[in-house]
């Protein structure tokens, strides 16, 4: 039988336990940098990758759109399952797969065999984010300690995107493209060995059912909308190939709120969503992420095409804002402690917003410190400083058995809101440009996605203001997250059958 802890006497944490606690938030961020890392480390490398397999043009967009996809279209079911057959094995089988499919991909002989490959790290992916999310929620009491580790969580993510690029020039340059993928392979089996050792099985509610219907309808619909998002680069938003899958994405969409509705165990109870933190903190991240993900893909292009930068001088001219973001997602938890989460993540966007605003002041000339750095910092600091808040308000505001579920839901708002935000002002800046090479032209489409990323995080900023849970909603924690965090080697968590207040 268990042994259940006292809750009525506060015990002094000791030194053997605090070591555990951050021995798990370290695996889980390392989980979180390498899902993060590869949706952007494969880019300067697919030169490489199409001479190498003789990969056509459309080709070679599916080595990054068939992570994006599978990634966004498995992760909530990937966080349901965290929550029904434990966080620890959904933890190892998706950093097992994730680092399987690495292998795979980095000794592909046939382009196939790479996207492939490709398809299974996202797959890997889906299962594995969630999973770190909610092994850091219940390995750290709630409160400040837990918002810190939010924040390291963020920020390692964050730190994850940002390094790609740098880390695929130096891969591609010193070794092959092939270890843009290989170096998963190492780094994979050292966490699965220390997760295997430090982590604790934990599951929040009876082994139930997966509801198969409402896991295969919002997989295939989210996964079809991704397909159809990222068919608008090539073929427009009115081309029958993005029209049919982002419709038929949607009606698939619509039907599993339907089955969700009556199911009797659904994949995502739709209490969830009426939550206030849950709902407010979920559509402010699908903002930020349209909004923010696609400076990496403008400044990496504007830094080569335009100002003449080689792939590694892009990298390394982007590295103070891969600095910004980590530094603002981990002075957020300090901050918060003061201000409030609302307070903290509406700042956060408008420092965005104003570093956007700066960037779109972008000309064919413009100098390293005026035109690269010190706006990719104001826009990467306040991302990071948003991104925390957030999280931390959508994951305290459910109940532990919504945990994994939240997680993934979180994570997909951010994952979705950078693919179709991406698609949308790519679009924007094609328009623009209307085909044109010509340095002037291309600058002048990039300044306009900026303005318009600018735009939308200024209407994201208001909508915060209005809709995001107010003073109550600090990191100084409560009760009802001491229990689960108490201790990281628990067996399990107790079943929980009813969500928060919408204000906490």
């Amino acid at each position: 039988m268990t042994r259940m802890a006292d809750d009525s006497t506060p015990t002094r944490p000791t030194s053997r336990s605090r070591t555990r606690t951050w021995a798990v938030v370290a695996a889980a961020c390392t989980g979180q940098f390498l899902v993060i890392l590869d949706v952007s480390v494969v880019n300067v490398a697919l030169p490489s990758m199409r001479t190498d397999l003789g990969l056509s043009a459309p080709g070679l967009q599916w080595v990054v759109n068939a992570y994006s996809i599978a990634f966004a279209g498995f992760m909530l079911l990937g966080g349901r399952a965290a929550d029904i057959y434990g966080r620890k094995l959904m933890f190892l089988t998706g950093l097992g797969l994730f680092t399987a499919a690495s292998l795979a991909g980095g000794l592909a002989q046939e382009g196939w065999q790479l996207l492939a490959a490709r398809a299974g790290q996202g797959l890997g992916a889906a299962v594995l984010s969630p999973a770190t999310l909610t092994i850091l929620t219940a390995a750290v009491p709630e409160g400040p300690a837990r918002t810190r580790a939010i924040g390291t969580w963020m920020a390692v993510g964050a730190g994850g995107g940002a390094a790609g690029g740098l880390i695929g020039g130096v891969l591609t340059d010193s070794l092959s493209w092939r270890w843009v993928l290989l170096i998963n392979v190492p780094i994979g089996a050292l966490v699965i060995a220390g997760a295997a050792v430090w982590l604790a099985e934990g599951r929040a509610g009876d082994r139930r059912r997966v509801d198969l219907l409402g896991a295969v309808l919002v997989t295939a619909g989210l996964a079809t909308t991704a397909y159809g998002i990222v068919q608008t680069e090539a073929e427009g938003w009115t081309a029958a190939a993005t029209l049919l899958p982002l419709l038929g994405g949607l009606a698939l969409l619509g039907l599993f709120v339907l089955v969700e509705a009556r199911a009797a165990a659904p994949l995502m109870p739709l209490r969830v969503l009426r939550v206030r933190a849950v709902s407010s903190a979920n559509v402010s991240m699908l903002l930020l992420g349209s909004a923010t993900f696609g400076m990496w893909y403008f400044m990496t292009v504007y830094a080569q095409n335009v100002l003449g930068y080689t792939p590694l001088q892009a990298g390394v001219a982007l590295l103070p804002t891969s600095v910004a973001v980590f530094a603002g997602s981990k002075a957020a938890p300090r901050i918060m402690a003061r201000t409030g989460a609302k307070s903290l993540a509406v700042t956060g966007v408008l420092v965005a917003a104003a570093g956007f605003g700066w960037q779109s002041t972008m000309g064919v000339d413009g100098s390293y410190l005026t035109a690269v750095c010190l706006p990719g910092v104001l826009m990467m600091a306040g991302s990071g400083l948003a991104s925390t808040p957030l999280a931390t308000l959508a994951t305290s505001g459910a109940a532990p058995g919504d945990a994994g579920l939240v997680s993934g839901l979180i994570n997909t708002s951010r994952t979705m809101g950078g693919a179709l935000g991406l698609a949308v002002l790519s679009t924007v800046a094609a328009a623009r440009t209307a085909g044109s090479g010509d340095a002037a032209e291309i600058t002048a489409g990039y300044a306009l996605a900026f303005r318009t990323s600018s735009a939308v995080l200024l209407g994201g900023a208001l909508m915060m203001l209005l809709w995001l849970p107010g003073s109550r909603a600090k990191s100084t924690g409560g009760r009802s997250g001491t229990r689960a965090g108490s201790g990281v080697k628990r067996a399990g968590d107790e079943p929980a059958t009813a969500l928060r207040s919408p204000d906490a």
